[in-house]
């Protein structure tokens, strides 16, 4: 049997119920931990599923972040310091990054009550997660306010990025069932990806029997 819901029933509906309905049901996205630090030095890490690709060349991702209504550290240094990475959640790590969403003061480090690594590599100012097997350093080039609902779809240009050279296949494409690379749905709830199936680029000469 088929569920239904209006937009007055969702509108309805319990906070956390809501949430986790519609976040889960656009799919399965990426589970990132975002590794910032301020400029007084203060390291930050906190787990998101909002990362999107934007373009390969210039090598650009996006993150939304929730409006900055109470306090989001991971926005306030990346405003502040132009710097955050990203960082892959392994399977191994999951609860660990999990609990990074809880609501620390500044002045803590998710790093340290979390039991994860801040790891600084090659010069670059924010802090990559040493237990993460796929890191992406980036600089903050800009910063897009989402009206509606107060969201901020963030800007950044990929400077560096580190990857096991084993998960590489010829074409560029990473096995990121290899890597143990988490997918998240709704608040709370996590996915083990894996590769079922692989096509050669799609051209209009070359269209199979269907």
């Amino acid at each position: 049997m088929t569920q239904f819901y209006s937009i007055s029933e969702i509108e309805k509906l319990d906070k956390i119920y809501r949430a986790n309905l519609i976040n889960s049901i656009s799919g399965l996205k990426p589970a990132n931990l975002i590794g910032t630090k301020s400029a007084s030095g203060q390291t930050n890490l906190a787990i998101f599923s909002s990362v999107i690709h934007l373009g390969a060349n210039p090598a650009l991702l996006g993150l939304i972040v929730r409006p900055a209504m109470v306090p989001r550290h991971s926005y306030e240094n990346m405003r502040e310091t132009g710097f955050f990475t990203i960082n892959h959640v392994q399977k191994d790590i999951t609860k660990k990054a999990h609990y990074t969403s809880a609501k620390f003061d500044k002045n803590i480090s998710e790093f340290d009550v979390c039991g994860l690594t801040a790891e600084f590599q090659n010069d670059f100012f924010a802090p990559f997660v040493k237990e993460s097997s796929i890191k992406i350093g980036l600089k903050l080039v800009d910063e897009i306010p989402i009206k509606l609902n107060g969201t901020i779809l963030m800007i950044g240009k990929i400077e560096q990025i580190y990857f096991p050279k084993e998960i590489i296949t010829e074409t560029g494409n990473l096995e990121l069932n290899m890597a143990e690379s988490v997918c998240a749905s709704g608040l709370e709830t996590y996915y083990m990806p894996y590769k079922f199936a692989e096509f050669p680029y799609a051209k209009i000469d070359k269209l199979p029997q269907f």
